[in-house]
């Protein structure tokens, strides 16, 4: 992120005033060189966040720790989740807020299905998946950094590996939880979606 102005609301979103320096831990993670998961990726799930308590989402302390470190681990392995769950439990041990969780919402962003009745897990997985329902160009800006972030995987797997992921989220009934997000960003994540695939295909 370069901006400045957006750096600073970044910085000012950090809920636990008295652990600036876990904060500025985690500014450092999201700012080693990623294509997508990165501090950008950061300040609009916050957004979003944000967007969804103006709709009557609560937005708790934890809802907004578990946003700051559900990317905090990111290499492309399959246990980034889980590392970031682990890393979020030991920074956060003895600050008072729920750790367990907070642990708990970073896990659910490796699938994005939370519980039916599970409120504040749907408002991170909606906030987090909000990036498809970006404008076009965002959203293209989004795909390349993703395909940064996995520079490492020869075009053909990647492409296949990509495609899978995309059509799995085309075939779910609704790809946003929060009643918000379902009317407000369904539509247009659709039509970026489909662009992609044929994109791709």
């Amino acid at each position: 992120m370069t901006d400045p102005s957006e750096a600073h609301r970044l910085v000012a979103a950090w809920p636990l005033p008295d652990r600036t320096e876990v904060r500025d831990r985690l500014l450092a993670a999201y700012r080693t060189g990623r294509g997508y998961h990165d501090d950008r990726h950061l300040a609009e799930v916050l957004a979003r966040l944000d967007e969804l308590a103006r709709a009557g989402a609560t937005v708790s302390t934890e809802l907004l720790l578990a946003a700051w470190f559900h990317d905090a681990v990111y290499d492309g392995a399959p246990d980034d989740e889980e590392r970031s769950a682990r890393l979020a439990e030991a920074d956060l041990a003895g600050t008072g807020v729920d750790v367990t969780e907070v642990a708990r919402l970073v896990r659910l962003t490796t699938t994005h299905d939370p519980a039916p009745d599970d409120t504040v897990g749907a408002a991170l997985c909606d906030a987090d998946l909000a990036i498809l329902a970006a404008d076009p160009a965002r959203y293209r800006e989004y795909a390349a950094g993703v395909r940064r972030d996995y520079a490492a995987v020869p075009d053909a797997d990647f492409r296949a590996g990509r495609l899978a992921v995309l059509e799995e989220l085309r075939s779910r009934p609704a790809l946003f939880r929060t009643e918000h997000a379902r009317r407000t960003w369904e539509p247009r994540a659709r039509e970026n979606l489909a662009a992609e695939i044929a994109a791709l295909g």
